[in-house]
């Protein structure tokens, strides 16, 4: 059967609006942990290459669009903690994948995690991303000649193409900064190179860090990806891709490579009848979003550097930008039971704050408060 173009087309586009749209908060959560240029160049080539290898493995093994990501609430999460080195990040990353292939091998582990309420759940990932939307505001007033157009062009580009539009921002932006000055001048070409990073495992890293980031990445992440298969027709079995996740995780994180997961937005892109009129056929998407994933690991280290020299402002932009509709799908879930509203709230509200306590982040409190105010509640419904 002869290959239909819109199978390649829809697998590039699909890498690339997931790259493009947000590596800004993969370079937001090394520089939080203190990762320097090169452990970061390091941290995006070794997660691109497990995701290349993870979606051309799955794909072709259960002739399905099986395709993966990093952990885009995860990385939000690490991007709003404080007082983490780059050590406690890749000890959080090894103790996580860890957790994900034993939720692999384990089918009441995933039973577990999607018997926590959604509303709860929600409501401790609105809390994580809703610092990047106010922090996207913000930038308004430090350089409203770059920013207000770039926010005007998003949220025009958003009514034709919602995928598109972050990517355009930060094109845009980028040449915008480049020929108004903004940036002194563009980096030197390089090849990527992988850095081995000493983990650091401490007890705040693992109950702050490793703990949630589990937790959002599998109620978040995987439980939606999984949903994204089964609405496009395919009947997957979770153990094992969850587990070839966790596997290839704990490979790259040596390395930098934070947690990667099933995908929700690109795999839509590369599930729907677009694709391919045939389901059967629509596994092909697999192994060109796996190349496309393979040069930008080859070029990563060029790619960091090209935001390293871009405006701090605009990086801030294009996370907060996007995060927004995660924020908006997170909300509409935390609010939509009237009888999990106040735990979800208070999971929110817990979790935005930025408390931390006994060296624990925030997120784990949210958690925390959000299953004893739902507990109470239901409680008193007795």
């Amino acid at each position: 059967m002869t290959m239909r173009l819109s199978i390649p087309i829809s697998a590039f586009v699909a890498a690339i609006v997931g790259f493009g749209g947000t590596l800004a908060i993969v370079i937001a959560a090394a520089h939080a942990v203190g990762a320097t240029q090169i452990q970061t160049a390091s941290w995006v080539t070794a997660i691109c290459l497990a995701m290349a290898i993870e979606s051309l493995w799955l794909s072709w093994r259960t002739k399905m669009p099986v395709i993966t990501a990093w952990s885009t609430p995860g990385l939000a999460l690490m991007a709003a903690s404080s007082g983490f080195s780059i050590g406690e990040a890749v000890a959080a990353f090894i103790v996580t994948a860890i957790l994900l292939i034993a939720t692999g091998l384990f089918r009441p582990l995933t039973q577990l995690i999607s018997r926590i309420p959604p509303s709860v759940a929600s409501g401790m990932l609105a809390g994580i991303v809703v610092t990047f939307a106010l922090n996207a505001v913000k930038t308004v007033p430090v350089d409203p000649w770059l920013i207000l157009p770039l926010i005007a062009a998003f949220f025009l580009i958003r009514v034709f193409h919602p995928a598109l539009s972050v990517l355009a921002v930060l094109v845009g932006g980028g040449l915008a900064a480049f020929l108004t000055g903004r940036v002194g001048g563009l980096p030197t070409p390089e090849l990527s190179t992988l850095t081995l990073i000493a983990p650091d495992f401490t007890a705040k890293a693992m109950i702050g860090l490793a703990l949630p980031l589990y937790l959002v990445t599998m109620a978040s992440q995987n439980l939606s990806g999984l949903a994204v298969l089964r609405a496009a027709g395919y009947h997957p079995e979770p153990g094992p891709l969850i587990g070839v996740t966790g596997l290839f995780s704990l490979l790259s994180a040596p390395f930098g490579g934070s947690t990667t997961n099933l995908a929700a937005i690109s795999a839509a892109i590369c599930t729907g009848p677009d694709v391919h009129p045939d389901p059967a056929e629509r596994w092909k998407t697999g192994p060109f979003y796996a190349l496309a994933y393979i040069i930008f690991a080859i070029f990563g280290a060029s790619l960091v550097a090209i935001f390293a020299v871009l405006p701090q402002s605009l990086i801030v932009l294009v996370a907060g930008l996007a995060l927004m509709a995660s924020l908006a799908n997170a909300l509409a879930i935390a609010l939509k039971d009237e009888g999990d509203r106040m735990a979800a709230i208070v999971t929110f509200v817990v979790t935005a704050s930025g408390l931390t306590l006994f060296g624990v982040g925030a997120a784990f409190w949210g958690l925390i408060a959000g299953l004893v105010v739902l507990f109470l509640d239901r409680l008193k419904k007795r």
